[in-house]
């Protein structure tokens, strides 16, 4: 852990936000549509349920 990482940020994280955004840049730069289709296709049960938890908590916090 970085010492930028270990800091406490207060509202928001902007170094994990930073790191991720970049993540979602890149995975959407080398894949194709088809392969992120059919990769969530691919998901477990458990996998679908989490992320499904996940869009729900995003929107219940988006409806301010």
């Amino acid at each position: 852990m970085s010492k930028e990482d270990a800091l406490n940020q207060g509202e928001g994280n902007k170094t994990a936000d930073t790191r991720y955004r970049k993540s979602v840049r890149e995975t959407v730069k080398n894949t194709t549509h088809e392969e992120r289709a059919e990769k969530a296709r691919t998901l477990s049960d458990q996998e679908k349920a989490e992320a499904r938890k996940a869009e729900e908590k995003g929107r219940s916090r988006s409806k301010g």
